[in-house]
């Protein structure tokens, strides 16, 4: 940047006796000086890129993408790929839901606005909560946000947030980032076969402790079987209870509110978005008594002059009505695009085709363990449980080893331990399962 940029620019519009007086006034004598960019990375006005036609282009991105290595991806522990029907690209890249950034305007943006308020809804009837809202960034966001909101709560008091052992890296630094703005402490406690040690998490409890955290299913795929008793326990000792979850999962295992959740975080993508390798949708909802502190941004339905129902955003407390350190968020953004896939995602599949979806992830990871056991070195699933899309299968040769050999087969799998491996299994990945068997009855004796 120079002195030059600034002058006759519509976004700084500052004449040079204006700009001297601010410089002298900071006590620097150039634009320049307010700026510490390295020699390494300054930018000298040149690119260093070719010129190239559109055909060129194309031709050579062509080129690089297909290095990329096709394998089939048998992955999950938090990013899920379910099949996304053509509606939803259709209706989803309709101009005035691609242009529309934020729904500020109610009475030219009604379509999207109902569009997020069905959104809101069905997480509602997912959850049995009061109140969902329109979208956060992502699972690992919204979990932060419900540490934050533990804060806020009159009812509740400490600074402690109490987490699996075992649960998504990224989640749990993310969490950590907020909670150190937040001044509460994020502890772990154990678990026993991938689910809750109840006696740990008791022991752990006191009135220090703002929330508790669980996932069902859990990062390791098991389908957590003491719900309720978590959330006796947070209850109490006054703790939030937040459940982490997903729309597919609600779908079929059991309603959070039910249980006693206080607030259900996860991520939304697993419908309408397919594999995302990183993005999601942040879901959040909570009990009405924490309306006026859910984060993020709300859609309220009412009538219109003409009795008509109307839509508009309410009780916004982001961008332009933000408010530092009181506000209930500095996140100003969401993923309302991305909701919008969600909610008509669910509403093409409706109820009864949504839990069909679910009951698959509970039966294909169940088959395709029961086939791996069979192979010579191959345990699975390691865990005694009931499982939803994944699990984890023990190898008796290093599970590194047998991982890099799949992948030459054409398979990717996570490595969680020195002899475990995790496969996760969907409707986009169920007619692979003949081949990766094969596969690892070949990599595994």
């Amino acid at each position: 940047m120079t002195e030059n940029d600034t002058r006759g620019s519509p976004y700084a519009p500052h004449t040079d006796a204006e700009t001297a007086t601010m410089l002298d006034a900071i006590g620097v004598d150039s634009v320049e000086a307010l700026f510490d960019i390295p020699d390494a990375v300054r930018f000298d006005g040149d690119f260093d890129i070719d010129a190239r036609s559109e055909q060129a282009v194309r031709t050579e991105i062509g080129r690089l993408l297909g290095r990329n290595d096709d394998l089939t991806e048998l992955l999950g522990r938090g990013h899920y790929d379910h099949y996304v029907p053509s509606l939803v690209d259709h209706l989803a890249d309709r101009s005035e839901f691609l242009t529309s950034y934020t729904q500020y305007q109610p009475e030219v943006a009604q379509g999207f606005l109902q569009v997020l308020f069905e959104y809101q809804s069905m997480l509602v009837e997912l959850t049995g909560l009061d109140v969902a809202n329109c979208s956060m960034y992502d699972a690992a966001t919204a979990l932060g946000e419900a540490a934050t909101l533990s804060q806020r709560v009159r009812s509740v008091s400490g600074d402690r947030a109490l987490v699996p052992e075992i649960m998504p890296e990224g989640r749990r630094a993310v969490l950590e980032n907020y909670a150190a703005g937040a001044d509460v402490t994020v502890e772990s406690y154990p678990m026993v076969d991938a689910n809750v040690d109840l006696d740990a998490l008791e022991a752990m409890l006191d009135e220090d402790v703002a929330m508790v955290y669980a996932e069902n299913p859990t990062v390791r795929g098991t389908i957590e079987e003491s719900l309720a008793a978590i959330g006796d326990l947070a209850d109490a000792h006054d703790a939030l209870f937040c459940l982490g979850s997903d729309p597919v999962a609600l779908a079929l295992l059991e309603e959070p509110a039910s249980v006693g959740a206080d607030v259900v975080v996860g991520d939304a993508s697993t419908l309408g978005l397919g594999t995302a390798y990183g993005m999601g949708t942040g879901l959040f909802a909570t009990r009405e008594d924490y309306l006026r502190q859910v984060p993020g941004r709300l859609v309220g339905v009412g009538e219109d002059d003409t009795g008509h129902r109307a839509y508009t955003l309410t009780l916004q407390t982001r961008e332009q009505h933000i408010r530092r350190e009181r506000a209930t968020s500095n996140i100003c953004t969401n993923q309302a695009w991305v909701a919008l896939r969600t909610a008509i995602h669910a509403a093409w599949l409706g109820p009864d085709s949504l839990v069909e979806l679910a009951e698959d992830c509970v039966t294909l990871p169940r088959d395709l363990a029961a086939r791996l056991n069979e192979i010579n070195g191959v345990t699975a699933p390691v865990h005694d449980r009931h499982h939803f899309r994944e699990f984890c299968a023990r190898t008796d040769q290093p599970a590194d080893a047998i991982a890099d050999d799949l992948r030459a087969e054409g398979f990717a799998v996570h490595v969680v331990g020195e002899h475990l491996l995790q496969v996760c299994v969907t409707d986009t990945t169920a007619d692979t399962t003949d081949r990766f068997v094969d596969a690892m009855a070949e990599v595994a004796p």
